[in-house]
């Protein structure tokens, strides 16, 4: 597994877990709402890295199997917002696992972010567990700026 670019063949398959009520029922967004050519506009304003940076986790194959971002990039606070989606068939297999480990090499590394953090509703169960089982823990303590 990698990371790579967003490319347009990935968007149906970027389609089919927005769709997929397991993947998305405790996330914000109503992804159910959108299309295939939303998806298509999204990886084509993915080349564009300067304030949210989107990137394709993908099998050996080159099969997409999710996105993980760093969203609203400030490069004064040097802060970004981490996200990360995997469809239901990558799920349980180390794609969320991959994708933020080397999105948070990303940040640190390459755009030379002091900080990443993530906001989660308490009640989607799926990624409070998976926070939980990787040691990551609630910041009591927030920055207004965030």
């Amino acid at each position: 597994m990698r990371l790579r670019n967003l490319e347009g063949k990935d968007a149906p398959l970027m389609l089919e877990w927005m769709h997929d009520n397991d993947v998305t029922r405790d996330l914000r967004t109503q992804f159910s709402r959108m299309t295939l050519a939303d998806c298509e506009s999204f990886i084509k304003k993915s080349i564009d890295k300067t304030i949210n940076a989107h990137y394709a986790i993908v099998s050996d194959e080159d099969e997409y199997m999710g996105t993980v971002s760093l969203k609203n990039i400030d490069r004064v606070a040097l802060t970004a917002e981490f996200a990360i989606t995997v469809r239901k068939e990558a799920m349980g297999h180390g794609y969320s696992w991959f994708g933020m480990v080397d999105i948070l090499r990303i940040a640190f590394e390459e755009y030379h972010l002091e900080s990443v953090y993530w906001c989660v509703s308490r009640e989607n169960a799926r990624a409070v567990r998976f926070y939980d089982k990787h040691h990551f823990h609630e910041a009591l303590d927030i920055p207004n700026s965030i």
